[in-house]
C-alpha cells in the first residue's frame, strides 16, 4: 500500500472518531429512550439504510461471509454496547467510563502483533498522555473511588474495552473482507439489542420530534457511518495514530455539550484538550512531520 493510500485510509478512519464526538449531544437530545432500545433502533435503521444501499447499487453479494466473519463482526459490535451498558449500569458511571476508554491505548499495544506494524515510543508516549486527558476529563479534576461492590460493573467495563479493542486490530487480519459486510453486523446487534431490551427494560419510545431526530442523527452518524468509516481506518490506515486521536472523541463530545448549553467550560477541560492533542500529535509525528528520503544522484 502506498503511503497515500494509507494516509487516505487514516483521514476516513479519524471521520469515526469525529462522528463518535456526537454521541453524547444528539444521546442527550434522544429523550429518556433507554441504552438497548436506543441502540435496536439506531442500529436498525443504520443496517436497514446500509442493507437498501447495498440493494440498489447491486453489491448483496458482498454480505455472502463465512459464518466465522458473521460471528466476528456481530460478536464485536453487539459484545462492546452490552458491556458497557452493564458497566455504567452496574458501577458509577466516571470509573466505568473511565476504565472503558482505555480501548485507545489497548489498539495501539495490540497492533505490536499485526504483521508489518512497529510500535515505536512516541506511539505510546501519546495514547498515554491521551488517557491522562480522558482522565482528566471524565473525572472533572476528582478523586477516583473504585468500589468494591461494584467489581461486576467494573468487569464488564474492562470486557467492553478488550472487546472493541480486539475488534478494532483483528479487523486488520481481516483487510480482505469488504467494509460493506457491516451492513450485516449493525442488523443483527440491533436484533440482539432488542432482545436485551425486551428482556431488561422498560419500553419508553422518543416522544418529541425533536428527540426521534436525534435517533436519526445517532443512527446516521455515531452508530452507523462511523463503523463504516472506522473499519476502513483500522483495515487501511494508521491504526497506532487513529488509537492516540480517539482519545478526542470524548474531549470533542464535551465541547459540544457546553457549546449547546449542556455543560460548562472549566480549567479541567482546558488541560485535558492540552493533554489529548499533544498526544495525537506526538502518536501522528511520522505521518505530520515525515520526510520523503531522496537518493542523491551519483557522482
Amino acid at each position: 500500500m502506498t503511503d497515500t493510500a494509507r494516509l487516505k485510509a487514516t483521514g476516513i478512519g479519524l471521520s469515526a472518531v469525529l462522528m463518535w464526538a456526537t454521541l453524547g449531544l444528539f444521546g442527550a437530545g434522544s429523550g429518556k429512550v433507554p441504552p438497548f432500545l436506543l441502540n435496536a433502533l439506531c442500529f436498525g435503521i443504520s443496517g436497514s439504510a446500509a442493507f437498501l444501499w447495498l440493494a440498489v447499487t447491486g453489491k448483496l453479494s458482498l454480505l455472502r461471509q463465512p459464518l466465522k466473519i458473521w460471528a466476528f463482526g456481530t460478536i464485536g459490535l453487539f459484545g462492546f454496547h452490552f458491556f458497557y451498558f452493564t458497566a455504567i449500569r452496574n458501577a458509577p458511571p466516571v470509573e466505568a467510563n473511565l476504565i472503558n476508554y482505555t480501548w485507545p491505548l489497548l489498539i495501539v499495544l495490540f497492533s505490536a502483533f499485526l504483521p508489518d506494524e512497529k510500535l515505536r515510543l512516541h506511539h505510546l508516549i501519546g495514547t498515554v498522555l491521551g488517557l491522562g486527558g480522558a482522565a482528566l476529563l471524565i473525572s472533572g479534576g476528582e478523586g477516583l473511588q473504585f468500589s468494591g461492590g461494584s467489581m461486576l460493573g467494573y468487569g464488564a467495563a474492562v470486557a467492553s474495552s478488550l472487546f472493541w479493542s480486539s475488534y478494532s486490530v483483528l479487523s486488520r487480519r481481516l483487510g480482505a473482507v469488504p467494509t460493506e459486510a457491516v451492513a450485516g453486523f449493525c442488523l443483527l446487534t440491533a436484533l440482539l439489542s432488542a432482545v436485551c431490551h425486551l428482556a431488561l427494560e422498560e419500553t419508553v419510545l422518543p416522544a418529541t420530534t425533536l428527540e426521534w431526530g436525534s435517533v436519526l442523527a445517532l443512527a446516521a452518524f455515531p452508530v452507523g457511518l462511523a463503523f463504516f468509516t472506522w473499519d476502513i481506518g483500522v483495515k487501511r490506515g494508521d491504526i497506532q495514530v487513529l488509537g492516540a486521536a480517539a482519545y478526542s472523541a470524548p474531549l470533542l463530545s464535551t465541547l459540544l455539550l457546553i457549546a449547546f448549553g449542556f455543560g460548562s467550560l472549566t480549567i479541567f477541560v482546558g488541560l485535558a484538550c492540552l493533554a489529548i492533542t499533544l498526544g495525537a500529535v506526538i502518536a501522528a509525528k511520522d505521518m505530520i512531520f515525515k520526510r520523503r528520503t531522496r537518493e542523491k544522484p551519483a557522482e
